[in-house]
């Protein structure tokens, strides 16, 4: 019995080997990827959030020194982050409370810059939208309303439609082109939550150029 057992042990193992001789560097080299890219998985993972809590400690510094209006010091902590941490969210909120800031201190080109680079390198569309949004507003004050225009064209994030045809109505209004002003508007208006306050103001921008859309709606409903 020992010796039939001991047949049959060989026989697998004579098998095995030759399995493994036939696939065993295929079998190792995949493996070594699988293994490889976990690996890789974890060390991009541990980078990131490295990366996002030295991100998040300079963000700090940057509030800090925007709450004290001290526009230079925010202005220094963004340029470094810019140039250490570009890809990470706190770089993205760092560029638009920057911008802020500059602003507040009339350092109006340096806040075009700060917002252009949220417009172009930040990874949401969201923050995207807000920086172009302040933009076209630093540009329509500027009256450079072409340029103003450009960068709503591209503020693209869902949850901005209407501040973003708001905004463009600003600037079609301030160029004279109260026809297209209106149309842009009216999307605003029916884009905007109507709990949401700010829904007055856009009512009484169409009011002022002769389309409240109340009376607009009602008249539509005797049409009816």
């Amino acid at each position: 019995m020992a010796t039939h057992l001991d047949l049959e042990e060989q026989e697998q193992l004579d098998q095995l080997k030759a399995f493994w001789k036939r696939y065993g560097n295929l079998i190792t080299s995949l493996l070594i990827v699988v293994f490889g890219g976990f690996a890789a998985w974890n060390g991009w993972n541990w980078y990131q959030r490295e990366q996002a809590g030295k991100a998040s400690a300079m963000f700090d510094q940057l509030d800090k020194a925007a709450q004290a209006g001290d526009v230079d010091q925010a202005s220094r902590v963004f340029a470094d982050m810019k140039e250490r941490y570009p890809r990470t969210a706190f770089t993205e909120q760092g560029g638009l409370t920057a911008a802020k800031v500059q602003v507040e201190k009339g350092k109006l080109e340096a806040a075009l810059d700060t917002l252009n680079w949220v417009g172009a390198n930040a990874a949401e569309p969201e923050y995207q939208t807000v920086a172009k949004l302040r933009a076209a507003g630093i540009l329509l004050d500027q009256k450079k309303y072409d340029d103003a225009l450009k960068h709503l064209d591209g503020a693209t994030a869902p949850h901005f439609v209407a501040l973003v045809a708001d905004r463009r109505g600003d600037v079609l209004h301030a160029q004279g082109k109260k026809d297209d002003a209106k149309a842009a508007y009216m999307k605003a208006w029916q884009a905007m939550d109507p709990t949401v306050g700010y829904r007055r103001l856009i009512d009484a921008k169409l009011t002022a150029l002769g389309a409240a859309p109340v009376e607009a709606a009602k008249i539509a409903e005797v049409a009816k």
